[in-house]
Formats: structure tokens, C-alpha cells, sequence
């Protein structure tokens, strides 16, 4: 049973939209704050500066330094995050509900007033490397990472951490640069959700952010990707597998059917892929599909990890379980979806950090948020019938593919 919601916003004179879902039944409360600092901003030889830049900013900020920081957020019990995205650098912490406000207050500090320590610049970029070279040895991500920027092309395919080289050559000047130009209050997004008083959040918020000036937005160029197929040769007696197709992005009115038919195909031990690539055949430890989205395009995103003599195989077989889609679902299929997806909403009802994440996440690719009962209704409304009329409209097609392991495998789908 869903609750009844009341999503409250304001946006601020200077472009920072706050939003607040008040959740009177719990004791925690949960803030994401996004900062429009993602690494689709990062110079192509700077690669990785919002990741640079997220690190440096916790270095110490206001009166305090780098382990004040540390210990005043442990104190409260917070619950920190930090994290870059390609249009986001973003904060978030949950907490018990007294606790929130002044968490906000030091998170004003890490956005307003970072020290960005000189003395600790070349340890931060030491950080950021390590994650560069744990990237390099995550070969399932190294994969996925090439399979998107062949799907989204630059910058909307990279990733955040960038690579050695361009790490590598990131100046301290550079990070007050992207800090003064990017962290900034237009477009900014603060969600909150939990136990709050609705006023004294819109105050407290206005007194931290209200006189903070917006700057104006670089623009970006875009360039296409590289090509649909890829293979990256590694030694290994695994094979990585990537497939990408183009779908609607989550703004679009069909998101749901799309969601419907990927959801059949993947979600949970009866989905298709779960049933006939590693059941039925055991051709795979692991594999999965899932819709992955932008503000301006959407995709649905595969990944199988096997043996080297069973991978060619696996691919046939995703491949065929794709062009199956095409055919149709069934009642039952549909039927066990909904059951999951309806038991995940009451999971999120229960959440604080999840309500305050999803709701960003709402702002930023829809201009508004939607309810748990909005979505339930939506995923009520799904039947055999819309969903095989979208599939008709929008078969799996144009797929990209990359494969990293030792052979290059035959991935001529639908090439003349």
C-alpha cells in the first residue's frame, strides 16, 4: 500500500531548485545535492577534472580541514557520499532527521568554500589515478565504459575518472577553474526527504545558498562515436560482452513500455536472459540488460561475462533472445514483473536516501517529480498489448558491440 505524497519545491532567484518529499513516519532524513559539474564538462586533455575537483573540495572547507571535516560529519551520524556523473557532481548524505540542518551547513561550505589545499593536490590526483588504474584492472567496466562511448560518443559516453595521461595533466589552476565556473547555483539541485519541517528547511536553505551567484554554462560539443564493433584484446580465460541498442530516454511518454519489455528480458531469476542464457544452456556467471538514459536519448545496455570457448555462443544466443523480443511477451511475463517492480516501490517509500536521489533525478530529466502512485498507476496501465505495439515500433536494431577477452568473436549482426 502506497502512502499519499506531498512533493513540496522552490526555486530560488539565483537557479538552485529545492525540493522536499516530507516523510513524518521516519526518524532519518536524506539530502542529494547536484552540482551541474559533470564530466561532460571536462576538457578532452583534462579528462577526469570533475573527479579532481570532487576530491579536492573535501579537503577541507570553512573553518574546517580535511579531518575536521571527516569528524564533524561522523559526529552527526552522516552517512556521506560524493560521486561524478556525466552532467553531475553530486553530494548526499541521510541521517537521523535532527541532524540534517546542519549537515546542509557544512555541505554549503564544501560547495561554497572549499580550501582546495595546495599542499594536498599531488595526494588527491594520487587518488584519482588509483581509481583510473582500478578501472583498467575492472574489466567488466572497462568494457561497459568503451560500449558507451561507442553508443553515446564524447562527452556523453565517458566516464569520470578520465585516464593516466590526462589525470596526469590536471593543474591545481585547473581545479579552481572548473570549481569557480561549475560549482554554482544554476541548475543546481538540492532534494531532501524524511522527517522535515517544510519552513525551516526553505529558510535554512535560503540563508546557506540564497546569496550564492550563478555563473554562466560552458557549452559543449558533441562528437559521434567510433563505430558500432569493437573487440579489446586482453589475456584472459574470460570474455567480456557488451551489446547496446537505441531506445526512448526516461522523459519520453513510452519510458514505461520500454521499461515493461526490458524488464521481461531481465529482471529477476524467470526473466528471459536469466532463464535461457544461464539456466537452460549455462553459458554465463553473470548477465543482465537494463534501460540506461540521458536527458536527450535513451539505450538499452547488455552485459554477459563467460568463458573464452563459450562466448561466441552467448552472444548468439543474447542476440537471438533480442530478436525473440520482437515476437511478443506473454500474460505471466508481465504478470511477475509488475509483482517486482510494485514490491520495489514500497521498498522505496521506506527510504529516505532513495526518495531524495529518485526525486533529483526526476527534476533533472523532467522538470518535475513524480509520485510512488503516479509510477504504480503507469505500471498498472502496462499490458501485452501496449507493450508488444511499442516493441513493434521499436524493435532491438542498430546494436553496438564490444567484446574484451582473447578472441575476436563474429559480430555481424545485422550487417550487410
Amino acid at each position: 500500500m502506497l502512502v499519499e505524497q506531498s512533493i513540496l519545491t522552490h526555486r530560488f532567484p539565483n537557479g538552485l531548485t529545492l525540493l522536499v518529499e516530507p516523510m513524518e513516519w521516519l526518524e532519518s532524513a536524506a539530502f542529494a545535492l547536484l552540482l551541474p559539474a559533470g564530466c561532460a564538462h571536462d576538457p578532452l586533455d583534462r579528462w577526469g577534472l570533475g573527479s579532481m575537483t570532487c576530491e579536492m573540495v573535501q579537503r577541507g572547507c570553512g573553518e574546517r580541514d580535511s579531518r575536521q571535516f571527516v569528524n564533524d560529519l561522523e559526529n552527526l551520524g552522516v552517512d556521506h557520499s560524493a560521486s561524478v556523473s556525466n552532467a553531475h557532481t553530486s553530494f548526499g548524505g541521510a541521517m537521523p532527521h535532527e541532524q540534517l540542518y546542519e549537515a546542509l551547513t557544512i555541505h554549503a561550505d564544501l560547495v561554497r568554500r572549499p580550501h582546495l589545499p595546495a599542499d594536498q593536490f599531488e595526494d588527491a590526483q594520487q587518488v584519482c589515478l588509483q581509481e583510473v588504474y582500478a578501472l583498467e584492472d575492472d574489466l567488466a567496466q572497462r568494457m561497459m565504459q568503451e560500449l558507451r562511448r561507442r553508443r553515446y560518443g564524447d562527452p556523453y559516453g565517458r566516464s569520470s575518472q578520465g585516464s593516466e595521461e590526462s589525470v596526469s595533466a590536471i593543474t591545481l589552476e585547473d581545479v579552481q577553474q572548473h570549481f569557480a565556473q561549475y560549482y554554482q547555483p544554476q541548475n543546481a539541485i538540492l532534494s531532501v526527504a524524511g522527517k522535515v519541517d517544510w519552513d525551516r528547511l526553505r529558510e535554512h536553505v535560503e540563508q546557506l545558498f540564497g546569496d550564492w551567484p550563478p555563473q554562466t554554462l560552458g557549452q559543449i560539443t558533441t562528437t559521434p562515436g567510433a563505430g558500432p564493433r569493437c573487440h579489446i584484446p586482453h589475456e584472459s580465460s574470460q570474455t567480456h560482452l557488451g551489446i547496446a541498442y537505441p531506445s526512448v530516454p526516461y522523459s519520453h511518454p513510452d519510458y514505461y513500455q520500454a521499461r515493461g519489455a526490458v524488464g521481461v528480458l531481465s529482471d529477476g531469476m524467470s526473466s528471459r536472459l536469466f532463464t535461457e542464457v544461464r539456466e537452460k544452456r549455462g553459458l554465463v556467471y553473470t548477465v543482465s540488460a537494463s534501460c540506461h538514459s540521458l536527458r536527450h536519448t535513451g539505450s538499452v545496455l547488455c552485459y554477459a561475462g563467460t568463458t573464452t570457448d563459450r562466448a561466441q555462443e552467448t552472444l548468439d544466443v543474447i542476440i537471438a533472445e533480442l530478436e525473440r523480443l520482437t515476437q511478443g511477451i506473454e500474460a505471466g511475463e508481465l504478470s511477475r514483473l509488475k509483482a517486482r517492480i510494485k514490491s520495489s516501490l514500497i521498498f522505496q517509500q521506506e527510504s529516505s536516501p532513495s526518495r531524495a536521489g529518485t526525486m533529483a533525478a526526476d527534476w533533472y530529466h523532467l522538470g518535475r517529480v513524480k509520485t510512488l502512485e503516479e509510477v504504480s498507476t503507469a505500471i498498472d496501465a502496462l499490458t501485452v498489448e501496449s507493450i508488444n505495439y511499442y516493441l513493434a515500433q521499436h524493435p532491438p536494431r542498430d546494436y553496438t558491440i564490444v567484446t574484451l577477452g582473447e578472441q575476436e568473436l563474429n559480430t555481424a549482426y545485422g550487417v550487410s
